[in-house]
């Protein structure tokens, strides 16, 4: 299997850190948030990587080389000077993901989640998202986990997507009929990803797990912070 690692966006709110810096290279507990990723996946087994850039494309490579530290194959793929979204990231993704099933991890959230705690083998389903407890800073949530497993739109209680994932890519089939759509430039359409999610759910599509762990969706300065200061007070 392929992971996919979304590192593309502007990182607005993170400013002025991300001025001269893209946000999934910024140092927390003296790495990358990058790089946590990237170890995990080295340790779940996974060799070749996609990471979307966009952005200060240009430091990833000076930052992470080839990925041969971690035992990885990095591959670089840059969407042009305006990000594509989660969605025209994905879709211009999958030149280099394949046709099989892939993991999916945004390069700016942290979590203590083990990712062997996957399934070890892709779902039926087209997608199978981890779920979190919404955080203070956005308790509306996202979709419901229903008790057999599978995400829907509407109900209680509501969960967080947490940016971790199995897709297949299958889930982008037909996707004009469903997103609103952008041109970024030729070729290269630029969408989100959530309303292919909710249109899919529809049909029991779409699978999920809880992780009840840590996680932060490194948003702000203020949360970087936090987060620092919460993982320097575990190591100590």
């Amino acid at each position: 299997m392929k992971a996919l690692i979304f590192a593309a966006g502007f990182g607005n709110r993170m400013r002025p850190l991300t001025e001269h810096t893209p946000k999934p290279l910024l140092p927390v507990a003296d790495k990358p948030l990058i790089v946590w990723h990237l170890e995990k996946l080295a340790a779940l087994g996974i060799r070749d990587v996609v990471i979307n850039t966009s952005w200060l494309a240009e430091q990833f490579p000076h930052a992470l080389g080839d990925g041969a530290h971690w035992g990885l194959h990095l591959h670089y793929l840059y969407e042009g000077p305006v990000p594509l979204e989660t969605g025209g990231g994905m879709l211009n993704a999958l030149t280099l993901l394949g046709d099989a099933p892939f993991l999916l991890v945004n390069g700016d959230i942290w979590t203590d989640f083990d990712f062997t705690r996957l399934p070890p083998t892709m779902p039926e389903s087209w997608a199978h998202l981890v779920m979190v407890d919404p955080p203070a800073y956005a308790t509306q949530g996202n979709f419901v986990l229903s008790s057999d497993g599978y995400l829907q739109e509407d109900g209680a209680p509501m969960l967080t997507y947490s940016g971790i994932g199995l897709y297949r890519p299958e889930l982008l089939i037909d996707w004009q009929s469903i997103a609103d759509t952008a041109q970024a430039g030729p070729g290269k359409p630029s969408f989100r990803l959530a309303p292919i999610l909710r249109a899919h759910m529809a049909f029991k599509r779409i699978t999920g797990q809880h992780h009840r762990g840590h996680w932060t969706d490194v948003g702000t300065p203020e949360r970087l912070a936090q987060l620092e200061q919460s993982l320097h007070g575990t190591c100590t």
